[in-house]
C-alpha cells in the first residue's frame, strides 16, 4: 500500500473532525491572505484620502478579520489534537494486529526491536504527515491560490506571471525532491536498524557480560550509528540543496514584483493601496511556494519512512484461515499424520511422506537424533508451518480447513525454553485461559506444585515475573508453564523437552506435574533422555524425516535398533553408570 491510500484510509474512518480541521485552515487561510490583505489596502486608501469618516470603519474590518483568523486556526488546531492522535492509535492498533498474525518464521528472520520501532515509527509518521499536510501544505497551497485571484483585480498580467512562475518553480522543486526517495528511505531503514540492535543487545545482556563482550557490543552499536547519521546527513543536506535554490529564486522573483507595482504607481495605474496589496500579494505568493516546497520535500522523508515500514510490516501473511474455513470440534485429540512432507526454504526435505497415527488419550514419545524431524512435526501440527504435501489430521479433520484459533484451542504446550510475559504470576498462569475464574486459577498451580514457591514470593500470585520471567528459576518457569496448561485443558498435549535443561530437584518437582498434565489427554513428546519416556505408551524413533522404529518402550529396548543403541549411549554416559540409569528407567 502506498503510503497516501495508507493515510487516507485513517482519513476516511474520522470523516467529520478531518473535515472540520480542514475546513478550519481554509477559513483561516481565506481570513489571512485575501480578506486581510484587501483589508488593508482598504485602511491604507482611507488614510490617503484623508477619509477620517471610513478610517474607523476599515480599522473594525481589519479587527475582525484578524481575531476570526486567530480564532480559526485555534478551532483547527483544538480538533486535530484529538483527531490526528487518534489516528495515530488506529494505526498503532492495526499493524500490531497484523503483526501478530504473521507465522513464527516471520520473526525469526527479523530483530523484535526493529519491528517495534517500525510500528512506533509508522504512527509518528503518519501524525507527521497528516500535521505537516494541514499545518505546512495546505495552507501556503491555499494561500497562493487566493492571492492570485485577488491579484488579478489589480493587474490580470501581473496575477497571470505570477501563476506560471510559482507552479513552475513548485514543479521543478517537487521532480527535484522525488529525486532522493531513495537517500531518505536509506537513513530510514538505517535508523529503523539502531533500535532494532539496542533492543537485541539490551535483551541479551546476560550473554554480552558473560563473555566479556561489553566493548565489542559498544563498537558494533557506534559503527550502526555512524551509518544512520551517515545516511541522514546524506538527506539533510539533499533537502538543503533544494532549500538555497528556492530562496535564490523568491530573492528574484520578490524584487522583479515590487519594481513592477512602482513602475504601475509611477505610471497612475495603481493606487497607494493597491501597491501595498500587490507587495503583500507578492510576498505571499512566492513565501508561500516557498514554505509549500519546504514541508513538501520535508513530508517526502516522512513519506520515506512511512513507505521503508509499510513495506516491512505490512507484508502478506504466510498462513491465514481458509474463507470456509470453520472451528475444529477436538474432543477425543486423536492426531493422525497421513504422507507429509516438508522441506524448509532452500533447504534439503526434512519430512519425507511422514505417517503417524496417535490414538486418543495415547502418550508418545518422539527421538532421534539432532535433525530427524522431531520439532518440525510439533511445528506442523501446531500450523506454524505449512506441509509440502500429505495431510494432518486432528479427530479426523484437516488442520488446514479448520480456523487457527480452534486449532490453538485443541493444544496445550509446554516447551523447553518457556515464554512468560513480563506480567505477574497470576495473569501468567490466566493466560492459558482468560477467563478462568480465581479458583481454577489456584487449582493448576497447586496440581503443578506452583503453590510453595509463589507463597514465598514478595506479593504471592501478583508477584511481577520480569521479562521472560527472568526472576524466577528453570524449574519454577516450567511448573508455571504445566499451571497454564493445565487451565487449558486442552485434548493435546505437546512436551518439546521440557525437562532437559533442569536438575535433579527440579526435573522431580516438574515430573509430578507433568504426571498430573498427562492424564486424560493425547500426549506427543520430543525428549532426548529416554529416562523420561520409560511410562509412555509408544516411542518412535525417527531418523532423516522417516520413522525407523515404533512401539512400547519395553518391546523397543528387547529389539536390536537405534533405540537400544541410544539407550546403551545414554546408559554408559549416566553418572553413575548403567546402574543409575536403570533406577531411573524403573521410576
Amino acid at each position: 500500500m502506498r503510503p497516501s491510500r495508507f493515510i487516507a484510509s485513517y482519513v476516511r474512518r474520522h470523516p467529520l473532525s478531518h473535515a472540520m480541521v480542514f475546513l478550519s485552515v481554509v477559513a483561516a487561510v481565506a481570513f489571512a491572505t485575501p480578506l486581510s490583505q484587501y483589508a488593508v489596502k482598504n485602511l491604507v486608501d482611507m488614510l490617503a484620502a484623508h477619509d477620517i469618516a471610513h478610517v474607523w470603519e476599515a480599522f473594525a474590518i481589519l479587527a475582525a478579520i484578524v481575531a476570526a483568523d486567530n480564532m480559526t486556526w485555534r478551532v483547527g488546531g483544538w480538533v486535530a489534537s484529538h483527531t490526528f492522535v487518534a489516528v495515530t492509535g488506529d494505526i498503532r492498533r492495526d499493524l500490531f494486529e497484523h503483526l501478530t498474525g504473521h507465522a513464527p518464521a516471520y520473526f525469526a528472520d527479523r530483530l523484535p526491536g526493529t519491528l517495534a520501532a517500525r510500528i512506533t515509527g509508522t504512527a509518528n509518521a503518519a501524525f507527521q504527515a497528516e500535521s505537516a499536510f494541514a499545518w505546512n501544505v495546505l495552507p501556503p497551497c491555499l494561500a497562493i491560490i487566493f492571492s492570485i485571484c485577488l491579484l488579478a483585480m489589480v493587474d490580470p498580467v501581473m496575477a497571470g506571471f505570477l501563476a506560471l512562475t510559482s507552479g513552475g518553480l513548485a514543479w521543478i522543486l517537487l521532480r527535484w525532491a522525488a529525486r532522493g526517495g531513495s537517500l531518505h528511505q536509506e537513513y530510514a531503514s538505517s535508523a529503523a536498524a539502531v533500535d532494532g540492535e539496542l533492543v537485541d543487545v539490551i535483551n541479551n545482556i546476560s550473554v554480552v557480560r558473560a563473555f566479556s563482550a561489553l566493548m565489542r557490543e559498544r563498537e558494533r552499536f557506534a559503527e550502526c550509528v555512524k551509518r544512520e547519521m551517515h545516511s541522514r546527513g546524506r538527506s539533510l543536506r539533499f533537502l538543503e540543496k533544494l532549500r538555497l535554490f528556492h530562496a535564490a529564486a523568491t530573492a528574484v522573483l520578490t524584487t522583479m514584483m515590487l519594481g513592477w507595482a512602482l513602475l504601475l504607481w509611477k505610471a497612475g495605474n495603481a493606487t497607494t493601496g493597491d501597491v501595498v496589496l500587490v507587495s503583500t500579494l507578492a510576498f505571499s505568493i512566492l513565501h508561500g511556494t516557498r514554505d509549500l516546497a519546504v514541508s513538501l520535500v520535508n513530508m517526502t522523508q516522512d513519506l520515506a519512512r512511512l513507505s521503508e515500514a509499510l513495506a516491512t510490516l505490512l507484508l502478506p501473511h504466510e498462513m491465514t484461515d481458509a474463507e470456509d474455513a470453520r472451528p475444529l470440534p477436538a474432543r477425543r485429540g486423536e492426531v493422525t499424520f497421513e504422507q507429509v512432507s516438508f522441506a524448509y526454504p532452500g533447504s534439503s526435505p526434512v519430512l519425507h511422506k511422514f505417517c503417524l497415527k496417535v490414538e486418543a488419550g495415547q502418550r508418545v514419545g518422539l527421538v532421534g537424533r539432532s535433525g530427524a524431524g522431531k520439532s518440525t512435526v510439533l511445528a506442523l501440527l501446531q500450523r506454524f508451518r505449512l506441509a509440502s504435501s500429505g495431510r494432518i489430521q486432528i479427530d479426523g479433520h484437516d488442520i488446514t480447513e479448520m480456523t487457527e484459533e480452534s486449532l490453538r484451542n485443541s493444544i496445550s504446550v509446554v516447551p523447553q525454553d518457556v515464554m512468560l510475559f513480563h506480567r505477574s504470576v497470576l495473569e501468567n498462569i490466566r493466560y492459558g485461559r482468560p477467563d478462568a475464574s480465581i479458583e481454577e486459577v489456584y487449582a493448576a498451580a497447586k496440581a503443578a506444585g506452583c503453590g510453595e514457591f509463589v507463597a514465598e514470593m514478595p506479593q504471592g500470585y501478583e508477584t511481577l515475573v520480569g521479562e521472560r520471567g527472568v526472576k524466577l528459576s528453570g524449574g519454577q518457569r516450567q511448573r508455571l508453564a504445566i499451571a497454564r496448561a493445565l487451565l487449558r485443558n486442552a485434548p493435546v498435549l505437546l512436551l518439546d523437552e521440557a525437562t532437559s535443561a533442569l536438575d535433579g530437584e527440579s526435573e522431580g518437582a516438574v515430573h509430578r506435574a507433568l504426571d498430573r498434565l498427562k492424564r486424560d489427554r493425547t500426549v506427543i513428546a520430543v525428549a532426548h533422555r529416554l529416562s523420561t519416556l520409560q511410562d509412555f505408551d509408544r516411542i518412535v524413533v525417527m531418523q532423516d524425516g522417516c520413522i525407523l522404529q515404533d512401539g512400547s518402550p519395553t518391546e523397543l529396548e528387547a529389539t536390536d535398533g537405534p533405540y537400544r543403541d541410544l539407550l546403551k549411549h545414554q546408559r554408559a554416559n549416566a553418572p553413575g553408570g548403567g546402574v543409575g540409569v536403570q533406577n531411573c528407567l524403573k521410576s
